[in-house]
């Protein structure tokens, strides 16, 4: 068979041969013209509002315009495989960067980050949870019947972004029992609405503080700590026969290649480690990156490997890349008519979760992170209603020089949070299984909120314990 004439470049194979590229192109062109509008309308740039979330909100009302004239731009299902896999390879590359930290931390603050962190989605999940299952009592007997599970999706929506939120929506979708109809569309409009809350709360935050003399901006010499070198001791040179970044993408593929096949293996075993496989591929592929860069570490340790391969700061371009083209396609990907039906529920999650995480997070800045509480603030509230980025760039506003250990603390509690939170992955699947599970899942979610705040207040709680103990409140050297 001559394979060589069975199909060609042209418009005859575009599904095959073209699709992928033009969309590609559309959400890069669009992410291109976000960054416009963000540069030339001030109120934009003010608001601090994301150039990836601007282009996604342009490309869907141009393809919503497009669609009352009979052509359908945006390929649906493509942009939501795209944010599902960009959320991965986003937290693989960030996993895959050498934890370094110019401050002096202590343990105990490092927990209570984790601990803040594992709160604050345990009182988002349990929140979101009791509203839609008081909404679906309601409406149980009406003709429009509200899903008790869809306001679990709060957490992830603000707390992890569009990938995460798309991948429990499509798998609550997918559950009968669930019965829920959001089709990716309900998890990507509370994740798009998360960013809007990130910046807009944020700035006015800053302003109102500002005002009140209560926060200044920190000025002194940047203390280097996000963005490593490009070329540090020890690495690969750029000239090598091998392009430094294309070994970066290497090491990330390597790192989804092997979350790929523990999914697989999950997947094949029974019933329950398949509804747990394929919904945290995010979770699978951080968990592989940090064994990669633990092998590279030993390798390096023993002389096995004389050269730097991993580099921290086209790592974080890697994740940067992947977390821009996640927002662009979640907000493209998202589809009008799959959400009429739940824009009550979309609302009233939005607000309440707004307050709640605000409140809650502002209480924990005062008690635990005495002498950077502003800057405390901001990084999670941005983090836990957006992204990390969103978090960084707020801190900055006040802390351009990183002076404070915000930055370095959110690093090195990555894993305690992660074990804090992982009782709600665990337990989205068993749920959305039936109403009598989702009770169940609300009760442990406010007995582990509950815990995670005895800790994170036990200062106040446990008075007479704590009374001898000083109170530890961070100072800037160069302030002093």
């Amino acid at each position: 068979m001559n394979y060589a004439s069975s199909w060609d470049f042209t418009m005859a194979n575009y599904g095959a041969v073209w699709a992928f590229m033009v969309q590609l192109g559309l959400l890069l062109l669009f992410l291109m013209m976000g960054n416009i509008l963000r540069r030339t309308i001030p109120l934009f740039r003010k608001c601090l509002v994301p150039s990836a979330l601007l282009g996604g909100t342009l490309l869907l009302i141009v393809n919503i315009i497009c669609k009352q004239f009979g052509f359908v731009l945006v390929d649906r299902r493509l942009m939501q495989v795209i944010t599902y896999h960009c959320l991965a390879i986003g937290f693989a590359a960030m996993s895959l960067k050498t934890e370094k930290s110019t401050h002096k931390t202590n343990r105990a603050q490092v927990l209570e980050f984790g601990a803040l962190q594992g709160g604050t989605y345990m009182l988002q999940a349990f929140v979101g949870l009791g509203i839609t299952l008081v909404m679906f009592l309601i409406t149980r007997y009406g003709d429009k019947i509200v899903s008790y599970i869809c306001g679990l999706i709060l957490p992830l929506a603000f707390g992890q972004g569009p990938g995460n939120a798309l991948s429990w929506d499509i798998n609550f979708t997918n559950t009968p029992a669930a019965q829920f109809a959001g089709n990716g569309s309900f998890g990507l409009s509370l994740a798009s609405i998360g960013f809007v809350v990130a910046s807009v709360f944020g700035v006015l935050y800053i302003n109102i503080h500002k005002k009140r003399g209560e926060l200044t901006i920190r000025t002194g010499t940047p203390v280097e700590l996000a963005a490593a070198p490009q070329e540090a001791n020890g690495e690969i040179p750029d000239n090598e026969s091998v392009d430094k970044f294309s070994l970066q993408a290497g090491f990330v593929a390597l790192a989804y290649a092997l979350s790929f096949g523990f999914m697989y293996l999950l997947g094949i075993l029974s019933d329950f480690t398949n509804s747990i496989a394929w919904g945290f591929n995010f979770l699978w592929a951080s968990l592989a990156a940090m064994l990669i860069r633990f092998v590279v570490k030993q390798l390096r340790k023993h002389n096995l490997m004389h050269r730097e391969y991993i580099n921290n700061y086209q790592m974080d371009r890697i994740s940067g890349f992947a977390f821009d083209l996640m927002i662009v396609a979640g907000v493209a990907a998202i589809e009008i008519n799959d959400i009429k039906n739940y824009i009550l529920p979309i609302v009233i999650l939005s607000i309440v979760g707004t307050i709640i995480t605000f409140v809650y997070i502002r209480l924990v800045a005062k008690e635990c992170f005495k002498g950077f509480e502003h800057e405390f603030f901001l990084m999670s509230f941005g983090t836990l209603t957006g992204t990390a980025s969103n978090g960084m760039i707020l801190t900055k506003e006040i802390d351009p020089g990183l002076r404070t250990p915000t930055s370095s603390l959110y690093i090195l509690s990555n894993f305690p949070a992660m074990v804090m939170i992982a009782p709600l992955l665990l337990l989205l699947g068993f749920a959305g299984k039936s109403l009598t599970n989702a009770v169940i899942a609300l009760v442990i979610f406010f007995v582990l909120w509950s815990v995670y705040t005895v800790f994170l207040f036990r200062r106040k709680l446990f008075a007479k314990r704590y009374q001898d103990a000083p109170v530890e409140v961070w100072t800037d050297s160069a302030d002093c």
